[in-house]
Order: C-alpha cells, then structure tokens, then sequence
C-alpha cells in the first residue's frame, strides 16, 4: 500500500457519503475497507482475501471483516460509525461494551472508523503500534485530506495485521486461556445460525438432539458445538495430525475416541462450516502452531488443571453450574483407597480395583481423575504382587470394567486422553527399547451423557452417518440399566437450583430423576425422586424441600438406584458433596433411604464453610462444606436393620493441613 492507495480510498468514501441519504456508516466503510487491503497483494506478495458481513447488531458478535492471507484466516477488522473511535475503553454504548469484551480475545484485531485505527492483540495493542488518527476530513476532501505520513502509519498498522502468525503459549494454563476466548467466540457464532430458521446448524442440532441430549436447549448445543471443535482439533494436534482440516484430524482421532471423530465430521460439515466458519478456521489455524513435543514435555500431569483453566476462562458459570473444580490428590486417593479396602474385606478382592469382576462407575467422571487413580491403585497392587508382566494383561481387564459419564465435550475428551494414557503408561512402564509398545485394542468405556437423562430413552436416528453416536448413546443405557456395578465413586456437582416464581424459561434442573419419563407432569407416577421428598411431606417438613433440590442430591438419588435397585450383588458408593443432608431438615428422606439402602455407612465430614458461625478452611476453591461418604451394602443385607454409621470431623488452621490429614485415614 502506498499514498495512492490511501487517496483511493479516501476517494471512494467521500463518493459514496456524498450519495443521496449517503451521510457516513460503518456499512460504507465495510464496503470500501477490502479495496485498501487487497492493495498489498502485489507490493506485499501477499494473496489477501476478505469476506465482509453487513453489520447486524442482532447478530451477536460477528466481526465486519475476515482476512485471510495465503488461504489461511488471518484476522479480523471490526468497523465502527465515523466519529466513534477506534478504542474501547472509551466505548459508551451496552452494545458496543459487550461486543468488545467478547472479541478481546482474539489474537489479530483491527478497529476502525475508517479515521481512527488501533490493532490489539488478545485486547492488548501490541508495542509499536499504537492508536493513531488520520487527521484530514476525507469524507469531505476524499484524497486530498491524507498525506504521506498517514499512508505511512497505516501501511506500518496493516503490515503488522497481515504478517501476524500464530505464537500459541505452550503452557498448560497459558494455553487453556489462549483457547478459551476463541471457543467463547464459536459459541456466539453458532449461536448467530441457530437463530435463523432452518439454518444447517439448526439442523444439525436436532440430529445432535436425536442422538445425545434430547431436551439440549440451544445455548447447550452450541457450548458442545465449541468444545467439540476446540478439544477435537487439540486432540489430533497432539495425536500427531499435521494437518487440521476436519477430515484429517478426524481421521487422527479414530483410533482413540471415535465419537469425538465423528463429531467433529458432522461440525465440519461443508454447509455448517460455511456458517461458522471465522472462528471454526482461527481456532484450526492457531492449533497448527502448536508444537506437541513441547507442550507435552512442559508438563508431565498436564491435563490436570486444563480444564478447569480452560472453563474458568471459557464460561465461569457454566463451570458453576456442572462443578468443575479440580478435587484435591488427597481426597482421590482417600476415597479410592478406603474402597479398595472395603473391596478386600467384605467382596474378597485381593487386587481391589484390578481384581476379576471389579466393575467400577464414575457418574460424573469429569477430566477422569478417579479412574485415573483406580488404574493407577489397582496395577500398583498387581505389580506388587506379580510383577510387571502381569501388568498388561490387569490393564486391558480394567479399561473393560471401567466407565465414566460425561456431560461437558471438553471434559470427555480429556477423561479419554487421560485414562488412556494410565492404562497404556502403565502397560509400557518397563518395556525393554526396541521392544513393540503395548497398546488397548478396545474403545474406553467413558460416555458422552447425561447420567440424570431418562435410561429408557432410544436414540431417535440409527442412519449409517450417526451410527456411531447411536452406539454410545445406546452402550450408555445399557451401564445405565443392565450389568452388575460393584463401585460407585466421584465427585458429583452441587449446585442448588433456584428460581423464581413465575419464571416459565429457566429449565428446572434433576431430569428423569426428578420428573420420571414423563416430564414434570409424570413425577407422581414415575420419579424415583419421591423416595426422598414423600417421608419429608409426612414429617410436616415440607417447608424445607427447596434444600433438596441440588445437583448431588439427584446423583445420590441415582446412585442408590443403579447401585442397589437394579442389581442385587451389592457394592459401594463413595461420594464428596456438599454436606447439607447431614442435619437438614429437608434431607429427612435422603438419610432415611441412605440407611435403609446401606450395611454401613463412614461419614468424613470436612467442614470448609467461610460464611457461618463455624468457619472452617475448605480443602477446594468453594464456600460450600463438604463431606465424604462411603457406603458399603453385601449381596445379603441384613433386611429392616438400619445402617450402622460412623462419623469424623476432621479439622485444621489451613486447607493444606487439612488435606495432608487425610493421607493419614
């Protein structure tokens, strides 16, 4: 570009404000913006492209501009009125103050009112480049309003703009919170088509309906849309793909997690693509640079916090919501460990979680971090006792045995990830060099599902295209209903639902738990939810039930029926939740099934509430005191005789002390 090219577009902006009702829009702009940055094409050697939407307020967030350098998305320009300005914090408009703090993540940005100009980079403008003004009135003087000088500074700002490559941090955290800004961006986009009636979005999401989450409201389809896309292209990034187009990092992905591959084909979809297609494409782009040698070496428990990092960026509330929070080492392997013991002592499994016939459940397995663990416990004792040739064999007997259900996409594919990693470390941990490495022949057993969505439910389409979306969804029902659990362990959400009154939008929470198959009207007739709520009514405690209606009460709810109501061999469950159904008045039928369900019952109460009388440090980042429960029921329990229960408090000055003090349980 030089001052020819700037003149020309000066030029064009004063012709086209001097058109009838012309007076000066961002539209006007948009239009005459690619001219000035095709210019670069053959000074620059550049092959610049555009596609420019019309700004449409009602659409969300979408940049006017999309530039692509070299057939690859380079970056966008977001235009603003004349006379508005090229800097955010000086923004005065609700609008114009949420469009910014969506698109401040981005890593490539230009603002403009065709006079004023800034580039940022992830909402920092970069050294060198500051906010600069083309001072001449070119809507009035065209060409001859600009100099040398502003031709200059303009070059400099769009020299920068399209020469930008990716730098992707190669930090764990870092990275989480690279990503995150752009998934949150997806979203916003698919949000934009699902608004259009008939859009290939909105069809898609009905087949995404069909297969998974029938009552997924759109918001939801679009969160799975997002951390499909990202976590799918991370994934085959690291599973060795150098290319990502959707098919290539499909096909990288159809060895480990098939569902995720076929997701993510049905996301790329050339009509849905073309949709989405801005940030579907940076997010490919950014992720190629990815180095996955480095990242992988900065970090050996690198999926650890990633995605509590990554949601805590992406959506705080929705990391709320579904309870994402890392559980400490500490409680894990307490938890594990004490039913490894129950395991020995009352099943007779001398190799606990890696003993024949040990199946084991996490309903709400998250990034995996209790069958992590249960691997890691089980093939230590194998080792121990047998040695490492043993080992392979244990390991390929537990990814059998093993399942887990998962409602947030990002969070499957790490489970995934993660515990296929422990399984097949495990396997190779003292392979001989040169020797072939061991590897699981069969698909893991961790879900994509709702655990509280109705277990008699059937997938709507059984198509060749989502063949392989019905076969999770059906493998899912069929741990949901048929096969002998004997462990049943985790860390559920807890989040307590309220709504106010006359509120007709917000979807009550607790699924076929709470309101049976037949929605809220069939809870009298069906909800296994009654067993808990009924003996509160006849106490006169009615009052109280709004206590009842969180999260982990449901998956206790649950639990107790996959565990003891549809199977008769027994077992064990081993919860942390919050601890409100220790003394609550509402919670008069929860402990009433819980001792009538169990033989023994072990309560660790851990306290950690910052808010009442007696404050206590919490051993997680939360408010809410929490405590561990082990349950233990024989395949003969004793009939009428209510479970026996012992209690611990366990107390300390700090969250650190308090933890350390359960590596001594």
């Amino acid at each position: 570009m030089d001052i020819d090219d700037l003149k020309a577009f000066a030029d064009a902006l004063k012709e086209k404000h001097e058109l009838p009702g012309g007076g000066g829009s961002e539209a006007q702009i948009t239009q005459i913006l690619p001219r000035l940055l095709e210019s670069f094409k053959d000074r620059d050697w550049l092959d610049v492209a555009t596609q420019a939407e019309a700004s449409l307020p009602d659409r969300g967030v979408r940049p006017d501009i999309a530039v692509y350098v070299n057939g690859l998305v380079c970056g966008y320009i977001e235009v603003k009125a004349p006379g508005r300005g090229a800097d955010p914090a000086k923004f005065t408009g609700e609008h114009d103050k949420e469009q910014w703090r969506r698109l401040q993540g981005l890593p490539n940005l230009v603002y403009t009112d065709g006079f004023e100009w800034a580039l940022y980079r992830r909402g920092e403008r970069p050294d060198g480049q500051p906010l600069f003004r083309l001072r001449g009135d070119m809507f009035t003087r065209g060409g001859k309003a600009v100099t040398q000088k502003d031709a200059d500074a303009l070059a400099g700002l769009l020299r920068d703009f399209l020469g930008w490559q990716p730098v992707v941090p190669h930090n764990p955290a870092f990275l989480a919170s690279y990503l995150a800004p752009l998934a949150h961006l997806l979203r916003s986009e698919v949000e934009n088509s699902l608004s259009v009636e008939k859009s290939a979005v909105s069809l898609l999401a009905e087949d995404w309906r069909g297969c998974f989450f029938p009552n997924a409201s759109d918001a939801q389809f679009a969160d799975a849309y997002a951390q499909t896309v990202t976590y799918a292209m991370l994934l085959a990034r690291l599973s060795g793909a150098e290319e990502l187009d959707p098919d290539s990092a499909a096909r990288a992905l159809d060895k480990s997690n098939g569902v995720l591959a076929q997701a993510l084909r049905q996301f790329s979809h050339e009509r849905v693509h073309s949709e989405v297609r801005f940030i579907f494409d940076l997010i490919r782009r950014s992720l190629k640079a990815l180095k996955p040698h480095v990242l992988l070496k900065s970090n050996p428990e690198l999926w650890l916090y990633f995605y509590e990092d990554f949601l805590a960026a992406y959506d705080p509330n929705l990391r709320k919501d579904h309870g994402v929070y890392y559980t400490p080492r500490e409680v894990v392997e307490l938890q594990i460990r004490l039913s490894d013991e129950l395991l020995e002592k009352k099943f007779s499994k001398k190799l606990g979680f890696a003993d024949e016939g040990v199946t084991f459940l996490d309903p709400a397995v998250g990034t995996g971090t209790y069958p992590v663990a249960a691997v890691k416990h089980g093939l230590n004792k194998v080792r121990d006792r047998y040695g490492q040739a043993e080992v392979v064999s244990r390991a390929q007997h537990m990814a059998k045995n093993i399942s887990g259900f998962e409602i947030l996409m990002g969070a499957y594919a790490v489970a995934h990830l993660r515990l296929r990693k422990a399984l097949e470390g495990a396997m190779n941990e003292k392979r001989d060099e040169g020797e072939p490495a061991h590897e699981l022949g069969d698909k893991l057993r961790i879900f994509l599902v709702d655990t509280l969505s109705d277990p008699h439910e059937k997938p709507d389409k059984l198509t060749l295209e989502h063949v392989v979306l019905a076969e999770e969804h059906a493998a899912a029902q069929k741990v949901k209903n048929k096969g002998d659990i004997l462990v049943c362990v985790g860390n559920p959400p807890y989040d307590r639902q309220t709504i106010e009154a006359g509120d007709a939008v917000q979807e009550r929470k607790g699924g076929w738990v709470r309101f049976g198959s037949g929605g809220e009207g069939g809870q009298d007739r069906q909800s296994i939810f009654a067993a808990f709520t009924d003996p509160v009514v006849k106490a006169g405690e009615g009052v109280h039930l709004k206590s009842l209606y969180n999260d982990y009460v449901y998956f206790w709810r649950w639990a107790l029926w996959r565990m003891y109501e549809q199977q008769e061999n027994g077992g064990i469950v081993t919860f942390i939740t919050a601890s409100s159904y220790l003394a609550g008045k509402g919670f008069i039928g929860m402990r009433e099934v819980m001792r009538r369900t169990f033989d023994e019952i072990w309560i660790i109460d851990l306290g950690g509430d910052s808010r009442g009388a007696r404050r206590s440090p919490n051993v997680f980042n939360i408010q809410t005191p929490v405590a561990i429960a082990i349950g233990v029921r024989g395949s003969n329990p004793s009939s009428g005789t209510p479970a026996k229960v012992r209690y611990a408090r366990i107390d300390a000055d700090t969250p650190e002390r308090k933890r350390a003090r359960l590596d001594e349980i």
